[in-house]
Protein backbone atom coordinates (compact mmCIF):
# COMPACT_ATOMS: atom_id res chain seq x y z
CA UNK A 1 0.00 0.00 0.00
CA UNK A 2 1.29 3.55 -0.80
CA UNK A 3 0.56 6.77 -1.54
CA UNK A 4 2.09 9.86 -2.42
CA UNK A 5 4.54 11.23 0.31
CA UNK A 6 4.20 15.14 0.12
CA UNK A 7 4.87 16.31 3.90
CA UNK A 8 1.57 18.49 4.42
CA UNK A 9 2.81 20.42 7.96
CA UNK A 10 6.99 20.40 6.63
CA UNK A 11 10.00 17.86 7.56
CA UNK A 12 11.52 18.23 11.07
CA UNK A 13 15.40 16.82 9.93
CA UNK A 14 16.74 14.85 12.96
CA UNK A 15 20.48 14.10 12.59
CA UNK A 16 21.56 11.34 15.12
CA UNK A 17 24.74 12.93 16.76
CA UNK A 18 26.76 9.56 15.77
CA UNK A 19 25.57 10.79 12.49
CA UNK A 20 26.99 14.33 12.41
CA UNK A 21 30.41 12.86 13.86
CA UNK A 22 30.92 10.35 11.45
CA UNK A 23 30.24 11.87 8.14
CA UNK A 24 29.51 15.71 8.10
CA UNK A 25 29.46 15.69 4.56
CA UNK A 26 26.45 13.88 4.12
CA UNK A 27 24.54 15.43 6.98
CA UNK A 28 24.91 18.64 4.84
CA UNK A 29 24.42 17.27 1.37
CA UNK A 30 21.15 15.64 3.03
CA UNK A 31 20.04 19.54 4.78
CA UNK A 32 20.60 21.49 0.98
CA UNK A 33 18.56 18.61 -0.65
CA UNK A 34 15.71 19.13 1.57
CA UNK A 35 15.64 22.86 2.78
CA UNK A 36 15.70 23.35 -1.75
CA UNK A 37 12.63 21.52 -1.83
CA UNK A 38 10.28 21.64 1.38
CA UNK A 39 9.99 23.45 4.38
CA UNK A 40 12.67 21.81 7.01
CA UNK A 41 13.63 22.38 10.48
CA UNK A 42 16.99 21.11 11.08
CA UNK A 43 17.87 19.77 14.69
CA UNK A 44 21.08 18.38 15.24
CA UNK A 45 20.90 17.42 18.88
CA UNK A 46 24.06 16.49 20.72
CA UNK A 47 22.50 13.48 22.89
CA UNK A 48 20.22 10.57 22.47
CA UNK A 49 17.80 12.46 25.05
CA UNK A 50 17.81 15.48 23.33
CA UNK A 51 17.17 13.54 19.98
CA UNK A 52 14.05 12.21 22.10
CA UNK A 53 12.96 15.34 23.10
CA UNK A 54 13.24 16.83 19.73
CA UNK A 55 10.91 13.80 18.20
CA UNK A 56 8.38 14.06 20.91
CA UNK A 57 8.22 17.90 20.16
CA UNK A 58 7.74 17.58 16.43
CA UNK A 59 4.10 19.27 15.89
CA UNK A 60 3.00 18.40 12.69
CA UNK A 61 6.24 17.68 11.24
CA UNK A 62 6.98 14.72 9.00
CA UNK A 63 10.58 13.25 11.16
CA UNK A 64 13.15 12.63 9.03
CA UNK A 65 15.56 10.13 10.58
CA UNK A 66 19.52 10.95 9.23
CA UNK A 67 21.45 8.18 10.80
CA UNK A 68 22.20 4.54 11.03
CA UNK A 69 19.75 1.44 11.48
CA UNK A 70 19.81 1.85 15.29
CA UNK A 71 19.03 5.73 14.63
CA UNK A 72 15.82 4.47 12.57
CA UNK A 73 14.65 1.81 15.10
CA UNK A 74 15.01 4.18 18.18
CA UNK A 75 12.74 6.74 16.51
CA UNK A 76 9.87 4.19 15.59
CA UNK A 77 10.34 3.17 18.90
CA UNK A 78 9.96 6.17 20.34
CA UNK A 79 7.00 7.08 18.25
CA UNK A 80 5.38 3.55 19.09
CA UNK A 81 5.55 4.36 22.90
CA UNK A 82 3.62 7.53 22.48
CA UNK A 83 1.29 6.21 20.29
CA UNK A 84 2.52 8.51 17.48
CA UNK A 85 3.40 6.11 14.50
CA UNK A 86 -0.06 6.66 13.27
CA UNK A 87 0.52 10.21 12.47
CA UNK A 88 2.56 9.75 9.74
CA UNK A 89 5.22 8.17 7.94
CA UNK A 90 8.83 8.03 8.66
CA UNK A 91 11.64 8.50 6.58
CA UNK A 92 15.74 7.55 6.93
CA UNK A 93 18.62 9.25 5.17
CA UNK A 94 21.16 6.27 5.73
CA UNK A 95 24.32 7.48 7.43
CA UNK A 96 26.29 5.46 8.84
CA UNK A 97 29.28 2.45 8.18
CA UNK A 98 28.47 -0.17 5.94
CA UNK A 99 27.80 -2.64 8.91
CA UNK A 100 25.28 -0.46 10.48
CA UNK A 101 22.97 -0.32 7.77
CA UNK A 102 21.55 -3.77 6.64
CA UNK A 103 18.13 -2.70 7.97
CA UNK A 104 17.46 0.30 5.94
CA UNK A 105 19.13 -1.53 2.55
CA UNK A 106 16.46 -4.19 3.66
CA UNK A 107 13.50 -1.92 3.73
CA UNK A 108 14.55 -0.57 0.18
CA UNK A 109 16.02 2.94 1.68
CA UNK A 110 18.19 4.40 -1.29
CA UNK A 111 22.13 3.86 0.76
CA UNK A 112 23.03 7.52 -1.30
CA UNK A 113 22.04 10.21 0.78
CA UNK A 114 21.04 12.48 -2.64
CA UNK A 115 18.78 9.90 -3.49
CA UNK A 116 17.47 8.94 0.03
CA UNK A 117 16.48 12.70 0.61
CA UNK A 118 14.93 13.51 -3.02
CA UNK A 119 12.52 10.29 -2.16
CA UNK A 120 11.54 11.92 1.02
CA UNK A 121 10.64 14.89 -1.22
CA UNK A 122 8.58 12.43 -4.00
CA UNK A 123 8.71 9.09 -2.85
CA UNK A 124 5.94 7.05 -1.48
CA UNK A 125 4.78 5.90 1.66
CA UNK A 126 4.77 2.35 2.30
CA UNK A 127 2.59 0.87 5.26
CA UNK A 128 4.55 -2.13 7.16
CA UNK A 129 3.89 -4.56 10.05
CA UNK A 130 5.38 -3.95 13.17
CA UNK A 131 6.26 -6.51 15.82
CA UNK A 132 6.34 -5.53 19.29
CA UNK A 133 7.65 -7.51 22.28
CA UNK A 134 5.66 -7.22 25.39
CA UNK A 135 8.61 -5.09 27.02
CA UNK A 136 7.38 -2.37 24.17
CA UNK A 137 10.02 -3.13 22.37
CA UNK A 138 10.23 -2.88 18.44
CA UNK A 139 11.54 -4.92 15.62
CA UNK A 140 11.13 -3.03 12.14
CA UNK A 141 12.88 -6.09 9.82
CA UNK A 142 14.73 -8.97 11.87
CA UNK A 143 14.46 -10.59 15.19
CA UNK A 144 17.27 -12.89 15.54
CA UNK A 145 18.37 -15.73 18.26
CA UNK A 146 21.54 -17.11 16.94
CA UNK A 147 23.41 -20.20 18.82
CA UNK A 148 26.48 -19.00 21.37
CA UNK A 149 30.13 -19.18 19.78
CA UNK A 150 32.61 -19.12 22.08
CA UNK A 151 36.03 -17.45 21.23
CA UNK A 152 39.05 -19.24 21.23
CA UNK A 153 41.35 -19.17 24.36
CA UNK A 154 43.23 -15.76 24.27
CA UNK A 155 47.18 -15.88 25.87
CA UNK A 156 47.74 -15.01 28.98
CA UNK A 157 46.43 -15.71 32.42
CA UNK A 158 45.02 -12.88 33.35
CA UNK A 159 43.11 -12.37 30.37
CA UNK A 160 42.05 -16.18 30.55
CA UNK A 161 40.69 -15.56 34.03
CA UNK A 162 38.80 -12.50 32.89
CA UNK A 163 37.87 -14.33 29.63
CA UNK A 164 36.52 -17.56 31.40
CA UNK A 165 34.28 -15.34 33.71
CA UNK A 166 32.39 -13.99 30.55
CA UNK A 167 31.93 -16.87 28.80
CA UNK A 168 30.12 -18.56 31.76
CA UNK A 169 27.33 -15.90 31.77
CA UNK A 170 27.08 -16.65 27.82
CA UNK A 171 27.65 -20.03 27.51
CA UNK A 172 25.28 -22.89 28.64
CA UNK A 173 26.76 -25.76 31.28
CA UNK A 174 28.99 -28.21 29.33
CA UNK A 175 29.55 -27.01 26.52
CA UNK A 176 32.68 -26.90 24.79
CA UNK A 177 34.45 -23.69 23.51
CA UNK A 178 34.69 -23.11 20.36
CA UNK A 179 31.78 -24.51 18.88
CA UNK A 180 28.21 -23.05 18.26
CA UNK A 181 26.14 -23.71 21.40
CA UNK A 182 22.07 -24.39 21.13
CA UNK A 183 19.92 -22.93 23.75
CA UNK A 184 17.24 -24.79 25.77
CA UNK A 185 14.34 -23.17 24.90
CA UNK A 186 10.48 -23.63 24.16
CA UNK A 187 9.21 -21.98 21.24
CA UNK A 188 5.32 -21.24 20.34
CA UNK A 189 3.73 -19.33 16.99
CA UNK A 190 0.47 -18.83 17.80
CA UNK A 191 0.07 -21.34 20.66
CA UNK A 192 1.56 -23.97 18.99
CA UNK A 193 4.81 -25.60 20.49
CA UNK A 194 7.49 -26.25 17.33
CA UNK A 195 10.46 -26.75 19.59
CA UNK A 196 10.23 -27.67 23.10
CA UNK A 197 13.42 -27.49 25.85
CA UNK A 198 14.85 -31.21 25.19
CA UNK A 199 15.81 -30.37 21.75
CA UNK A 200 18.56 -27.36 21.97
CA UNK A 201 17.56 -24.09 19.12
CA UNK A 202 20.32 -23.68 16.84
CA UNK A 203 18.97 -20.30 15.26
CA UNK A 204 15.50 -18.66 15.38
CA UNK A 205 14.39 -16.26 13.02
CA UNK A 206 11.45 -14.04 12.78
CA UNK A 207 10.45 -11.55 9.62
CA UNK A 208 7.33 -9.46 10.01
CA UNK A 209 5.69 -9.92 6.94
CA UNK A 210 2.93 -7.48 5.27
CA UNK A 211 -0.45 -9.24 5.66
CA UNK A 212 -0.52 -9.50 10.01
CA UNK A 213 1.76 -12.27 9.86
CA UNK A 214 5.20 -12.87 10.42
CA UNK A 215 7.49 -15.56 9.50
CA UNK A 216 9.24 -17.78 11.93
CA UNK A 217 12.18 -20.15 11.43
CA UNK A 218 13.50 -22.34 13.81
CA UNK A 219 16.76 -24.75 13.18
CA UNK A 220 16.71 -26.97 16.04
CA UNK A 221 18.89 -29.89 17.16
CA UNK A 222 18.08 -33.74 15.28
CA UNK A 223 15.56 -32.32 13.59
CA UNK A 224 14.10 -30.62 10.20
CA UNK A 225 13.93 -27.10 10.08
CA UNK A 226 10.78 -25.54 11.18
CA UNK A 227 8.64 -22.75 8.99
CA UNK A 228 5.65 -21.19 9.64
CA UNK A 229 3.98 -18.28 9.37
CA UNK A 230 1.93 -17.06 12.44
CA UNK A 231 0.54 -13.36 14.88
CA UNK A 232 2.28 -14.19 17.86
CA UNK A 233 6.11 -15.74 18.63
CA UNK A 234 6.41 -16.81 22.39
CA UNK A 235 10.13 -18.13 23.59
CA UNK A 236 11.16 -19.16 26.96
CA UNK A 237 13.45 -21.07 28.85
CA UNK A 238 16.79 -20.61 30.21
CA UNK A 239 18.56 -17.18 29.99
CA UNK A 240 18.78 -15.76 26.36
CA UNK A 241 19.82 -13.11 24.27
CA UNK A 242 18.10 -11.60 21.47
CA UNK A 243 18.81 -9.48 18.15
CA UNK A 244 16.22 -6.95 17.30
CA UNK A 245 17.23 -5.34 14.37
CA UNK A 246 20.50 -3.82 15.14
CA UNK A 247 20.34 -4.27 18.69
CA UNK A 248 20.93 -7.22 21.33
CA UNK A 249 19.01 -7.44 23.90
CA UNK A 250 18.49 -9.88 27.18
CA UNK A 251 19.25 -12.18 28.88
CA UNK A 252 15.54 -12.90 29.72
CA UNK A 253 13.76 -15.59 30.42
CA UNK A 254 10.26 -15.25 28.08
CA UNK A 255 9.36 -12.79 25.75
CA UNK A 256 6.67 -12.71 23.36
CA UNK A 257 6.62 -10.75 20.06
CA UNK A 258 3.16 -10.08 18.62
CA UNK A 259 2.42 -8.93 14.60
CA UNK A 260 1.00 -5.11 14.73
CA UNK A 261 -0.57 -5.04 11.04
CA UNK A 262 0.20 -1.21 9.19
CA UNK A 263 1.95 -0.28 12.62
CA UNK A 264 3.68 1.89 10.78
CA UNK A 265 4.79 3.49 7.28
CA UNK A 266 8.46 4.33 5.59
CA UNK A 267 9.01 6.69 2.93
CA UNK A 268 10.51 5.32 -0.13
CA UNK A 269 11.53 5.85 -3.72
CA UNK A 270 8.68 4.83 -6.28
Amino acid sequence: MSHAGAPVGGLLMLVDPVARRLDGESVRIAKDVLSAGAAAKICLPDSQEEFARALARRGHRQPVIVGDDRALVRAVGLLHRERGLGDGAVSLIPVGQVGSLGLARSLGVPLSAVAAARSVLDGSVRVRDLLVDDSDGVVLGDLRIPPVRAVPRPSGPSVWSAYRSLVRTLVPVGASLGHPVGHRLRVEADGQVLVDVDRPVEDLRVVPGQDGLAEVTVRAAGGPVVRVRAGSVTVSGSDFRYRADAVVAGPVRRRTWTVRPAAWSLTLPH
